[in-house]
């Protein structure tokens, strides 16, 4: 078993899980506030050792730098702190990895380690697109961070997987610029060397779970991946130089079974390995 508490940064670290508990954008249902707390709760009852990666935590340099206080009411705040802990764990050489809180904490990260990295890709897991211009007139919203983050490194340098919810707009965008992609082995090959050296940005929107297995999350979507499908992904991804990282918008009051929450602890899990130097 696991649990992120046990890993303070009093110890030597290659990443930094930092809880980003925000949710004042949400466009449906609130709660994701509550994910990172949720994460760690169910970690502790989550092994180690990842059978599909031939990999186990116990390999891996990693401490909780645990949740951000963050001021509900004051968006522009939220993602100034967020930044500069992001910029924080630059500074000091460690790969940063948010736990959200809704996809929003996402950008500040990403404009965080953009500045340290002018090459980087952004690769993002999600049902939705989040590529409105605004979202009822607000540009700093959940489902506007793709935009806001295409905005900064370039609709060329993003991929988009697992995508099933948009405006005809935003669809139009991502045709136009040929950001989204599948989980066929073939398109994961072709992913990963478009990549190829360059540092990459990995979002994962949890809502890119069907809610068949994963309805814990305030905007859920049909026609989702699986476990496997998922564990196919961050195989592929080990692979890359990933240089950042996050998961959001598990809401784990939606999903009284708590089934969500362990599904989001095995995916962190999972994602550790794939960024760790160990692995």
């Amino acid at each position: 078993m696991f649990d992120f508490t046990d890993r303070d940064l009093k110890e030597e670290h290659d990443i930094r899980i930092i809880g980003a508990p925000f949710d004042g954008t949400v466009s449906f249902r609130p709660g994701a506030r509550f994910g990172p707390a949720a994460i760690r709760d169910a970690s502790d009852g989550v092994e180690t050792y990842s059978p599909y990666l031939d990999a186990d935590l116990e390999t891996v340099h990693y401490a909780d730098a645990g949740d951000l206080e963050l001021p509900m009411g004051n968006t522009e705040a939220v993602l100034a702190i967020i930044r500069e802990t992001v910029d924080e764990c630059l500074n000091d050489d460690v790969i940063p990895f948010l736990l959200g809180g809704e996809h929003l904490v996402t950008l500040p990260a990403v404009e965080a380690v953009f500045e340290k990295y002018p090459e980087l890709v952004v690769v993002q897991l999600d049902a939705h697109a989040d590529q409105r211009d605004d979202y009822l007139g607000i540009e700093l919203s959940h489902a506007c961070v793709m935009r806001r983050v295409s905005e900064l490194v370039g609709d060329e340098n993003i991929r988009q997987l697992g995508i099933r919810s948009g405006t005809q707009r935003e669809y139009e965008l991502m045709k136009g610029f040929g950001t989204l992609t599948t989980f066929r082995d073939d398109d994961l090959d072709e992913m990963v060397a478009w990549i190829g050296d360059r540092p990459v940005y990995l979002t994962i929107d949890l809502d890119v779970f069907d809610p068949a297995c994963f309805p814990g999350t305030g905007t859920p979507e049909p026609g989702g991946i699986d476990w496997w499908t998922f564990n196919r992904f961050i195989k592929a991804m080990m692979e890359c130089d990933i240089v950042a990282l996050d998961a959001v918008e598990l809401a784990p009051q939606l999903d009284t079974s708590g089934c969500s929450s362990v599904l989001a602890a095995k995916a962190v899990r999972e994602m550790l390995l794939a960024v760790s130097p160990i692995a």
